[in-house]
């Protein structure tokens, strides 16, 4: 990966939309190489899907919050399988130091939110959990 290449995906990660031909003349190269470029990031894995991230605006009024959890024993990965059959979890992170999983929760409402943290308790293998809701998000994305 050279300048060129993080150029790129730093174009498309504040906006996914970007002609090719914006790119190319941000980079100030050629259209073909942008696709090239593009392809080839593509092709490698770098990057994995071109998508949109809605504003806070866009979504319904609900409640977002990021649980720490600490497993018992070595019941991480049926805790982790879990954890993810869960639609409210959004993302799903391993961690070192006290907390084994940080999980990013999106709830309707502070009622629904409640249900989901007592049914996460009570997975077989958590030890115990700390959450925090999400006030204000003043930045997302890389």
């Amino acid at each position: 990966m050279d300048d060129l290449d993080r150029d790129l995906l730093s174009a498309l990660r504040h906006n996914a939309r970007t002609a090719v031909s914006s790119l190319a003349a941000m980079t100030g190269v050629s259209r073909a190489t942008v696709s090239a470029r593009i392809d080839r990031l593509v092709e490698t894995g770098t990057i994995t899907s071109f998508t949109i991230r809605t504003g806070h605006e866009t979504r319904a009024a609900g409640v977002r919050a990021i649980v720490m959890i600490e497993v018992l024993g070595r019941l991480a990965d049926r805790v982790a399988d879990q954890l993810r059959g869960l639609p409210q979890v959004r993302a799903l992170h391993s961690t070192n130091g006290k907390w084994d999983f940080i999980a990013e929760l999106e709830d309707r409402d502070l009622a629904s939110f409640d249900e989901t943290l007592r049914r996460i308790r009570l997975i077989d293998g958590i030890n115990t959990t700390e959450s925090n809701i999400l006030l204000k998000t003043s930045k997302t994305g890389f």
